[in-house]
């Protein structure tokens, strides 16, 4: 546990860089555990009105919990890396629908975030001069079939699924799925780049390689991805810029918002081959 367990994260002083050596934090809150309503009501008085009003929308309470818990974790951990306080970060939305932020200071710029939730898990990727995305699945929260791959994945991807036993298809589906969304979500343009003009593959057991199609006007070398399996039910994956050429490092964190946080040392399931762009 590191030295800021236990202190509240809205008075933990703002560091301004990554934890460490790293270049990008992923920082992952398990929301179902936060129950106590005097800490949910802490939460919510972090949102801004608008956010209010969306998050009291949600039919289903384990959707309230999650929408409040994001909203205010991406809050109050964006306050470690600059001097604003949690209420006053304001964002925005690019031409894709991509949250940004919209706080005009100095010590904000080149600051990115991406932010991904799933049944019982928000991960939070946050780093400076270099564009990023995440994704989280639970990996068994719903049945998926291969018809679902064939009208999505590149035709590679869809035959190295179907080689599998049946008994593998669903978790290697959310393998593919979470690198295919981490990448696009970091490109910043969402679905309007085709999942089937870039393709995942796995030439070892713990490395994967990215392709794609030359037309997307983007080269696979551009990028580093990694993969991580904070529980048994949960996957989560990370495409991140590397401008230098160097591979980025990663450090994952487990922060209860508004409590304690501390590092994890979760080993990484998948990283991106070095011999393959």
């Amino acid at each position: 546990m590191s030295s800021e367990a236990g202190l509240s994260d809205a008075s933990t002083p703002y560091a301004g860089t990554m934890s460490g050596e790293a270049d990008v934090d992923v920082w992952l809150a398990f929301y179902r555990e936060i129950d106590d309503e005097r800490h949910l009501a802490e939460l919510h008085g972090y949102l801004s009105a608008g956010e209010r009003d969306r998050q009291a929308r949600y039919h289903f309470a384990d959707d309230r919990l999650r929408d409040l818990v994001t909203r205010a974790m991406v809050r109050l951990v964006l306050s470690r890396y600059a001097p604003i306080e949690p209420v006053d970060w304001r964002f925005s939305s690019n031409a894709y629908g991509r949250p940004e932020i919209a706080v005009d200071h100095d010590a904000v710029r080149g600051l990115t975030f991406n932010v991904s939730h799933t049944a019982g898990l928000i991960a939070l990727a946050v780093t400076r001069g270099r564009a990023i995305g995440v994704d989280v699945e639970h990996a068994y929260a719903r049945s998926v079939s291969t018809s679902i791959a064939e009208h999505f994945f590149a035709p590679m991807e869809v035959a190295a699924l179907s080689r599998l036993p049946e008994e593998r298809q669903q978790e290697r589906f959310f393998e593919y799925w979470t690198f295919k969304e981490a990448y696009i979500k970091a490109r910043g343009m969402g679905l309007s780049i085709p999942l089937d003009r870039f393709a995942i593959s796995f030439p070892g057991e713990d490395a994967v390689r990215l392709q794609m199609d030359p037309d997307l006007g983007d080269h696979a070398g551009r990028w580093s991805l990694s993969q991580y399996r904070p529980t048994a039910e949960h996957i989560v994956a990370v495409c991140t810029e590397r401008p230098s050429g160097r591979p980025p490092r990663l450090q994952l964190r487990q922060i209860v918002p508004g409590r304690e946080s501390w590092d994890l040392r979760l080993s990484t399931r998948r990283r991106s081959d070095p011999a393959g762009s």
